[in-house]
């Protein structure tokens, strides 16, 4: 048994992954807006983007965003914006709407840089965003789910396929990293 202070890892299966997969692909497929690209949101996002991309046909890029080099992200979402502010209509997708911390800030990224000055517009016509799990808590807004969860109820860290590489110790200290995530 866990100490109190000790997330439980929960490992999503791979069937269930393709299962989250498939529900964001069938409600794209019932949406009359359609992304000219996903945009895996890396690290977490990039295997869900890129299976959500053979999946719909649509093609992918990325931006690493989790690795916080400084200049790098920002000028590949100015890259992005400028994209969108020409018409162009981007997915942004990440493992997880946990916080919403990541979800905002992208967000108000590429209103800002669309040209809304206070990052503070409706939803932005050239960019959504599509989770796996979509926390009903988080602060954010997401417009496509693989399923929902409460953190009121389940503060499990869960485990997608791709982390099931990293150590026990690895994934603890991630899990503690940001608390509200568990929240």
């Amino acid at each position: 048994m866990p100490a109190p202070d000790t997330p439980v890892l929960t490992p999503v299966p791979h069937d269930r992954f393709i299962s989250d997969v498939e529900a964001i692909a069938a409600a794209l497929e019932a949406d009359e807006w359609r992304p000219d690209h996903i945009v895996g949101v890396g690290r977490g996002g990039l295997v869900p983007a890129t299976y959500l991309s053979h999946r719909t046909g649509i093609p992918m890029l990325s931006i690493d965003w989790s690795a916080r080099v400084p200049g790098f992200a920002g000028a590949l979402l100015e890259t992005l914006a400028e994209m969108c502010a020409g018409g162009a209509r981007l997915l942004f997708v990440d493992d997880i709407n946990d916080s919403g911390a990541t979800i905002r800030a992208l967000g108000d990224l590429m209103r800002r840089d669309e040209g809304d000055e206070d990052g503070e517009g409706g939803e932005g016509g050239g960019h959504r965003f599509a989770v796996l799990l979509d926390n009903v808590r988080s602060t954010a807004h997401v417009d496509y789910r693989g399923r929902t969860i409460d953190r009121v109820v389940d503060k499990d860290w869960f485990v997608f396929p791709w982390e099931a590489m990293a150590t026990r110790d690895t994934l603890l200290r991630e899990a503690r990293e940001v608390p509200e995530r568990l929240a």
